[in-house]
């Protein structure tokens, strides 16, 4: 029988991100264990630091991931994204175990004229970016062993994102209006999750970004999924300006993935063949 400290623990591993992660350990024989509400809560100290102090290895994919939601229920996103990372990055260091932390393009303002490196200095423009941000700092503060792992524009099967908006409202509407100035890589979970297993596998410590390979803007996007499934839809072009929200967006999430190349088993994808991929198995 294998001990439970032999298994890495994925928290929100029922997510998005996190039911891809469990799904690539499973295809590379890396044993796991899911942790994820409603059994499993990270703002929950004890229920916490029980799960590290059994595991060697511990995968945070568990967040609160509302943009807008997070201008209102700021405390919330602040008890998930920061003060619960906090407690993870201490209690990794009272037991040694290492840390795999998600994190976003949107510590970031998007105000730069290239892409981001990690040495790039985080400055968030809302309160899911700050609360992010403040996650890292603290995990970084614990001085655990800990690697961060940012990613941008992601996609997969399980969550909302942008992909399935544009798809549902591909349905009902003739006409789509989507931004031409934000600009980033749409990139897909099960992507992310091959190369968080490769970082697994290797332990490293820092700050890390990932993205598929290539840039496009949200309209070239949308145009790219209207234009793959053969759809009788416009694809119009306008400006984040054009759609007020709560949240303000990062017009530039670009990254620069040259750190990571190194702990990868495969180069990175251009980001319009996964999302082929996943249009096809749709």
């Amino acid at each position: 029988m294998t001990d439970s400290s032999d298994k890495a623990a994925i928290l929100g591993g029922r997510g998005m991100l996190g039911s891809d992660v469990a799904a690539e350990c499973g295809r590379r024989g890396i044993p796991f264990e899911v942790f994820d509400l409603p059994e499993f809560d990270i703002t929950n100290e004890s229920w916490l630091f029980n799960v590290v102090k059994q595991h060697r290895t511990i995968i945070n994919c568990a967040a609160y991931t509302n943009v807008d939601g997070a201008e209102t229920e700021t405390e919330k996103a602040m008890q998930v994204n920061t003060e619960a990372v906090g407690k993870l990055g201490l209690f990794a260091r009272q037991t040694g175990a290492w840390v795999l932390h998600i994190s976003t393009d949107f510590v970031f303002d998007g105000l730069a004229d290239k892409p981001y490196t990690e040495k790039d200095l985080p400055r968030p423009i809302n309160a899911y970016g700050r609360t992010k941000h403040a996650g890292e700092r603290l995990l970084l503060e614990n001085k655990c062993r800990y690697c961060i792992v940012r990613v941008e524009w992601t996609y997969g099967l399980h969550g909302d994102n942008f992909i399935k908006k544009i798809l549902q409202k591909a349905k009902t509407q003739t006409e789509l209006k989507v931004v031409d100035d934000q600009f980033g890589s749409p990139t897909a979970t099960n992507e992310a999750a091959i190369a968080i297993c490769d970082v697994m596998q290797k332990k490293p410590t820092g700050i890390f970004h990932f993205a598929s390979q290539g840039y496009a803007s949200r309209f070239e996007v949308a145009q790219f999924i209207i234009n793959q499934l053969g759809l009788a839809v416009q694809v119009t072009p306008c400006k984040t300006g054009d759609f007020p929200s709560p949240a303000a967006r990062p017009l530039n999430s670009r990254f620069d993935c040259t750190k990571i190349r190194k702990f990868l088993h495969v180069p990175i994808k251009p980001w319009h063949i996964p999302l082929r991929e996943f249009l096809k198995s749709l």
